[in-house]
């Protein structure tokens, strides 16, 4: 039992492939849980969708992710222009309206 433990650790810490990394889920799950069938699936969905679309189910969770920060970056910088737009329109109207009142002073 002993020599398994430290096989599986040495393949897990001395592997510099990135591909074992996939096991480290399945493994702390299993050590968490105890639920082997779990762990199994886990790490089976996780080849299959690496096979399938080509990227980690890490890879997919950070283009997401910085997706969704691009998208807030713009909606932010969209909102400030508007804003600053709806100001421009309100300092206009009120130009004009001191403006008319002006005129009709002077003409008075």
């Amino acid at each position: 039992m002993k020599k398994k433990l430290l096989v599986l650790f040495a393949i897990l810490f001395l592997n510099g492939c990135a591909q074992s990394t996939a096991l480290i889920g399945p493994a702390i799950t299993v050590g968490s849980t105890g639920n082997v069938l779990q762990a199994g699936y886990s790490y089976g969905s996780n080849i299959v969708i690496k096979h399938t679309t080509g990227k980690t189910p890490e890879e997919h969770v950070s283009t997401y992710v910085n997706g969704k920060r691009k998208e807030k970056k713009i909606r932010g910088y969209l909102e400030s222009h508007i804003e600053i737009m709806r100001t421009k329109i309100y300092l206009k109207s009120h130009i004009e309206k001191t403006r008319s009142k002006l005129s009709l002073k002077e003409n008075s």
